[in-house]
Parts: structure tokens; C-alpha cells; sequence
């Protein structure tokens, strides 16, 4: 890092003052996380052939592939998962975890605004409608949210009793919106305010950006189903490609089946040369998640002031996120 100016290490002296008791709560939050993942690991025996994968044919019995699962839905508190690199995106596995458990003629309603557009493209609210949910006979409707960017309750409530939705989702992170991302205590509210006022609805949370960002996740608190990218917080940095959904074993096989096809489900699906790193990144996530919120509590209180604002994204590290918030408000500022 360059020489900085004096003015500007005595700015960097004050937030680290400032901000160090809030980096202690979030090394106290890795700990708990690291240990749940850690426990896992060790009640399911991961060993080193887990880690080969099935590099052709169909990807019958890959015992390493079933182990991760496991893994997977032990940490996350539910009955079964689904982690594969056929995931192409979190929106693919959003698609599919939606597609696969939704009927013509039922409704999908989202509980938190309108979804970012990815989704919309999902559902079948831009121009193009082929293969969308829309079109394949899915009615959608949204709870639109209140000034603050927080759940309206009274308008949720209408729609909920007018539309009686089959799945109402719960997404967890902004996306591209102003609003605050959601913590797990306001999710746990929503989905005991939705099952109070439309029971026979399955809540489904998308996670994407959500895995490990507390101690506790959504699922620990009777969200049925949910989804999230292992190119995000649950592959640590590592892995290249995949997703996964948790959740109620029957929705986690239909959307399995939806992935694959009736009669395969979970039981096929070469892994290649991923599980190395899905096994080694979901292992980090619980660090490279700490560090990712460091970064942030640094950006958010560190040497920026209104009016101006730095917006910083892919740092794995906090030393990382630090150096270059740093270096650039020294090129910007002085």
C-alpha cells in the first residue's frame, strides 16, 4: 500500500477505534458458524475420497455427494438438500426450486416488494414469456413494502387471504433495491405472520448473500424451503459454480426431479472435479463471510462521510477490502 497521508492515518486510527467492538462480535459469530460446520463434517466422516466426486457417466452412488447434502441439511437444520454444480446461478436454482414445487394454476405471491429482475424474467413479468412461469399457468401477485423498505403487514394480510398463494417468498437480500437486507429475527416474523394468516402456504427464503451473515438461518425457524449460489457466501470464495436448496424432503425431491427429470431426482448427476471445492468452500464460508461483513462495517464507518459515498464488491479478505477502500479514498480525497 502507498504512503498515506498523515491526515489520513489518524482517520483509519479513529474508525478502527471505532469499529473494533463490532469486528469482535462478528469473530464471535465465525467461531459459532465454523463449529456448526465443523461438527458436520465430523458427524457425517468427511474423508478424503469425498472429495473425488464422480468424473462420468450418470453420477450414480457418489457417496461424497450424498455426504455433502447431509452436511448441508444438517447446518441448515432441515431434512434434506440438494447441492449440485448443475446449478448455473442462484436465479437457476431459484427457478428451479419454484418450478419444481408449484402447480398451474397456483399462486406465487412475494412477501417482501417486487422481485429483482432476474426473477421477474423467472416469473414471466419482462416482455419474454416462453418457459416462464407465467406462461406455464403460475398467477404471481406481490405485497408492495411500506416507506421504510420493511414488510406491510396490513396490505400483506389482504393479499394473502385474497390469493391463498401455494408459495410466498421471503427474499432475504436487497438485490439492486435501496432497502435494508433482511435479518434472520424479521424473517422469523414474516413466516410466523404467514403461516398465523394463510397456513396452508409453504414459505420459501431466497438466501442468496444470507448463509452464515448471523448465527442462526432462516430455516431454523419454520421456512419450509430455500435456495441460495455457491458462487455467494455458501462456496467461500472456492467454488466455481453451483447451488443449493434446503428444505422439507418432499420439496427438495421436487425440485430435484424438476433438475433432472421423473424417475432420477436426487439419485444422478456427475459432480466432476467440484466437490473438492464445494466440500473446501463450504468449510471457509463461516470465515470468508466474517471477513466479507468486516470489509463492510470498515466501508460503511471507515474514512468516507457524506456527501460522498465508495462502494466496494469481491473482497474475500478483509485485509483486502481495507487496502483498496483505503487506496482509493486517498486517490479520490487527498
Amino acid at each position: 500500500m502507498r504512503k498515506l497521508p498523515e491526515e489520513l492515518k489518524a482517520i483509519l486510527a479513529e474508525v478502527d477505534q471505532e469499529i473494533a467492538p463490532r469486528l469482535r462480535e462478528i469473530d464471535d459469530q465465525v467461531v459459532y458458524n465454523q463449529g456448526k460446520v465443523l461438527k458436520a463434517f465430523v458427524d457425517h466422516q468427511v474423508a478424503e475420497a469425498d472429495l473425488k466426486g464422480t468424473n462420468n457417466g450418470y453420477g450414480d452412488n457418489d457417496i461424497g455427494r450424498e455426504k455433502l447434502e447431509a452436511i448441508y441439511a444438517q447446518v441448515f437444520q432441515t431434512e434434506d438438500a440438494l447441492v449440485r454444480p448443475q446449478f448455473v446461478s442462484g436465479t437457476h436454482t431459484l427457478a428451479v426450486a419454484l418450478d419444481g414445487n408449484l402447480l398451474p394454476g397456483e399462486t406465487l405471491t412475494y412477501l417482501t416488494g417486487m422481485p429483482y429482475d432476474t426473477m421477474q424474467q423467472v416469473i414471466g413479468l419482462a416482455p419474454k414469456k416462453r418457459g416462464t412461469l407465467i406462461q406455464k399457468g403460475i398467477n404471481f401477485s406481490y405485497v408492495p413494502l411500506n416507506e421504510e423498505g420493511g414488510v406491510d403487514y396490513e396490505e400483506a394480510e389482504k393479499v394473502l387471504k385474497r390469493d391463498q398463494p401455494h408459495i410466498v417468498v421471503i427474499q432475504r437480500s436487497r438485490g439492486y433495491d435501496t432497502r435494508q437486507s433482511y435479518t434472520v429475527d424479521q424473517i422469523k416474523e414474516m413466516t410466523a405472520f404467514v403461516k398465523k394468516v394463510s397456513p396452508e402456504s409453504l414459505v420459501f427464503v431466497d438466501n442468496c448473500y444470507g448463509e452464515f451473515s448471523e448465527k442462526h438461518e432462516p430455516t431454523e425457524y419454520g421456512v419450509d424451503f430455500m435456495a441460495g449460489s455457491l458462487i455467494k457466501n455458501a462456496g467461500g470464495g472456492i467454488a466455481q459454480t453451483g447451488g443449493y436448496i434446503v428444505g422439507k424432503e418432499e420439496l427438495v425431491e421436487n425440485a430435484a426431479i424438476r433438475l433432472t427429470a421423473p424417475g432420477i431426482g436426487k439419485e444422478e448427476g456427475a459432480t466432476l472435479t467440484n466437490m473438492h471445492e464445494f466440500y473446501e468452500g463450504f468449510f471457509l464460508a463461516p470465515h470468508t463471510t466474517g471477513e466479507a461483513i468486516k470489509g463492510m462495517i470498515f466501508s460503511a464507518d471507515g474514512p468516507i462521510r457524506p456527501p460522498y459515498a465508495l462502494y466496494m464488491q469481491g473482497g474475500l479478505t478483509y485485509a483486502h477490502d481495507r487496502i483498496a477502500i483505503t487506496n482509493a479514498v486517498n486517490h479520490l480525497f487527498f
